[in-house]
């Protein structure tokens, strides 16, 4: 491989620590087999990156910043409440479907942060982050539509990470598709029934 550019080398790591993580969980996402998935020196790695940690740390808030883009898209006026929640409930569970290894990595990491004394506020932060994701979408959903929440959106915003993570720890498991629709649709009806005129 030539001489990558730092930024290029990151990259490559992080692509690589998601897929070994994937495969063989973050105890086994050793540096030296994250530059043998990427194909780099473990020179390289320390070039990159300080240390292991410092990578999975990006590696959490990368991810975290695909998943807002999922969140950035809504329907088209004159949907209702309940059909724009499972448009993006729909939207989030394409994400999950199309990159399962990837889902099954970000459980993974934010269990091995909880363990992990140093890296302990990356998981609150990236729950933070998620609620904060949550909020920001309801109150788009609520412009979008015209209407207003009954309940406070920080309330509603933890109950809505509480249904993602069940929807997507469920489907990862049993990778039943019909199921994890009619979770969507129950979400979507009891958060469309918490919305009422502005």
């Amino acid at each position: 491989m030539g001489r990558l550019a730092v930024n290029d080398r990151r990259e490559l790591l992080l692509d690589a620590a998601l897929a070994v993580i994937a495969r063989l969980g973050v105890t086994g996402a050793t540096t030296r087999a994250i530059v043998a998935e990427a194909g780099v020196s473990l020179a390289s790695f320390h070039y990159a990156f300080e240390s292991r940690d410092q990578l999975i740390a990006e590696l959490v808030s990368r991810v975290i910043q695909g998943e807002e883009a999922v969140l950035s898209g809504v329907p088209p006026g004159g949907v209702s409440m309940r059909d724009t929640i499972r448009h993006g409930l729909m939207q989030y569970f394409e994400v999950v479907k199309a990159d399962p290894l990837r889902e099954k990595a970000m459980f993974e990491l934010t269990q091995y942060a909880m363990r992990s004394p140093e890296l302990e506020p990356l998981a609150r932060a990236q729950y933070d982050r998620y609620y904060a994701l949550a909020e920001s979408a309801l109150d788009v959903a609520a412009r979008s539509t015209g209407l207003s929440w009954a309940r406070p959106t920080a309330e509603l915003a933890t109950f809505l990470v509480v249904i993602t993570d069940g929807l997507t720890l469920s489907w990862l498991v049993n990778r039943d598709d019909a199921a994890a629709l009619a979770i969507i649709d129950l979400a979507a009806d009891s958060l469309g029934a918490l919305a009422g005129a502005a």
